[in-house]
């Protein structure tokens, strides 16, 4: 079976693309890939590294913005847009596909509408509860629309041939449970909590939780944390728990850039508070954690507060937007969720219940049905 994927640009796109592909070479260890993707996007560098070939396409996105650098962006994209067709068919003509799938940003496009155009079978991934425009436009051409979320298809038409798959999460994030992993970071059993913005981090989320830590800190409570600040804050967050005197690493600390063994400190957590990228709620979901959801408000279509909205409803997680975080609301809700572990039982339960367990299942069971054997 050759497989080609499509997808990238965020590691929201590239890592279900990688995690379907594992999902096909469970069941086909023969099974061929290629990866098409853009020179210039992450998928360059982190397909590769994963062990994929990869075959370049230039797209970019249109900028509705008009600036003089937009301009010049979406003149550029015109020129790439030109060329896309006949990029997309020379890769497909000398990789063969048997089936062709896209998992989200521009790149999916071409490819995918050319393979339908080829009459060669074709799936799309939708990761988030309000999609993007390249899923909007392919849904209609595709032999199977993949949903993360049912929420996904009130903004899709109606008539299109899709299924709710959920999203793969990795399977190590299942390794060490809560007690273990309490114990490699040197915690006791106290209620921990889990924050963090992403590997580039965000300014909200630090602000925020450094007044939480310093609150906890000062006033000696029993709270485990563990805290990620990213790229954005490797200056202003280690000053800030120097003149505070605030330890990085502790017998209840643990304040890095980046969280590099998110499974270990995702299974200690109590509570985690973050963005709401779909990547980060289906693990929140698999893993049955309550969470304080912070959608980041500069993504195309708000789709984190959409996605935020899901668990939110569900009653498994609270749902703040990033213009009414205050440190003072967060350290009330924090230490009323210590004080109430109930709430976090009942938040967590209702996580875990959004989840679909057979997720794995369901995205072979439609790969399966599509390629002709």
């Amino acid at each position: 079976m050759n497989v080609l994927i499509a997808g990238g640009g965020t590691g929201g796109h590239i890592n279900p693309a990688l995690a379907i592909a594992s999902i096909i070479k469970a069941h086909e260890p023969e099974a061929k890939f290629l990866f098409a993707g853009t020179p210039f996007g992450m998928e360059a560098r982190l397909i590769p590294a994963a062990g994929y070939d990869f075959a370049p396409i230039k797209v970019k996105g249109f900028q509705r913005r008009i600036t003089l650098k937009n301009i010049r962006r979406n003149i550029e994209a015109v020129g790439y847009l030109m060329t896309s067709s006949a990029r997309s068919k020379e890769i497909i003509n000398d990789f063969k596909p048997d089936i062709v799938i896209g998992t989200g940003g521009y790149v999916s496009g071409p490819i995918v509408r050319q393979a339908a155009k080829m009459k060669i079978p074709t799936a799309i991934h939708e990761q988030n509860a309000y999609p993007g425009v390249t899923t909007r436009i392919l849904s209609k051409h595709v032999d199977k629309v993949m949903l993360t979320v049912r929420e996904a298809m009130e903004y899709l038409d109606k008539n299109i041939n899709y299924i709710v798959t959920g999203l793969p999460v990795r399977s190590e994030l299942f390794d060490t449970n809560k007690s273990q992993a309490r114990k490699k970071l040197g915690f006791d059993d106290s209620f921990t909590i889990l924050s963090f913005g992403g590997s580039l981090g965000a300014g909200c989320i630090n602000d925020t939780m450094a007044q939480v830590i310093k609150h906890t800190y000062d006033n000696k409570l029993k709270i485990n944390h563990i805290h990620g600040y990213g790229g954005m804050g490797k200056d202003s967050f280690p000053e800030f728990m120097k003149k505070n005197n605030i330890p990085m690493k502790s017998q209840n600390m643990r304040v890095t850039e980046y969280i590099n063994d998110m499974d270990i400190c995702m299974s200690a957590a109590d509570l985690v508070i973050c963005r709401s990228g779909a990547t980060t709620l289906a693990e929140l979901e698999a893993m049955g954690k309550a969470s304080i959801l912070i959608p980041s408000p500069v993504v195309a279509g708000n789709h984190q507060f959409h996605n935020a909205n899901v668990l939110a409803k569900a009653g498994a997680a609270v749902l703040i937007e990033q213009k009414d975080v205050k440190a003072q609301d967060m350290i009330k809700l924090a230490e009323d969720f210590c004080s109430h572990p109930e709430k976090i039982k009942e938040m967590s339960r209702h996580s875990y219940d959004l989840s679909i367990k057979d997720t794995s299942q369901r995205i072979w069971k439609v790969i399966d049905s599509l390629v002709v054997r």
